[in-house]
């Protein structure tokens, strides 16, 4: 199992493919605190509601000085499908290798109907403007992280 980052570890830099084809890199996002979530794929019930409170709690995190930016072991074209569906406002990016996930401890064994497997756990680090992470949270819930991240944040929870 890959190595999970701590609060104060630097976060490993990365440079991925969004939805549209675009290179996003971690260092764009020098100077602004930026949250980094891993879901396991596209278009699934669970990743679809957790991306949707990312999407309504968009302009509130914004606003508080937060971006945000979803990564999953999908390609390219499945990000294209998921964002348009569900009108997601925030870059979609593909680590299909997931060497990124493997470097943010988002990677590793998973238990699921009694079959022990590898794979992407759900988890969201939140990444300083320094470059450090300030919050790391692995095998979060789908539904209702959103709320939960804003108040381990100090974030007004109910205002999106």
């Amino acid at each position: 199992m890959a190595q999970r980052l701590a609060t104060g570890d630097t976060a490993p830099d990365f440079t991925l493919q969004d939805s549209t084809g675009k290179e996003v890199s971690l260092a764009e996002f020098r100077g602004r605190n930026v949250v980094v979530y891993f879901y396991p794929a596209a278009s699934t019930p669970g990743c679809t509601k957790e991306a949707c409170d990312f999407r309504d709690s968009l302009s509130s995190l914004a606003g508080s000085g937060y971006d945000v930016v979803g990564i999953s072991p999908d390609a390219a074209p499945k990000l294209v499908k998921f964002a348009e569906a569900e009108q997601l406002n925030f870059p979609l990016l593909s680590d299909t290798d997931h060497a990124v996930a493997e470097a943010y401890g988002a990677w590793g064994e998973k238990k699921n109907y009694g079959k022990t497997y590898e794979g992407l756990i759900r988890s969201t680090i939140v990444v300083g403007p320094d470059g450090k992470v300030a919050l790391a949270q692995y095998n979060v819930r789908a539904t209702g992280h959103v709320a939960k991240l804003r108040r381990d944040l100090g974030l007004e929870a109910a205002s999106k």
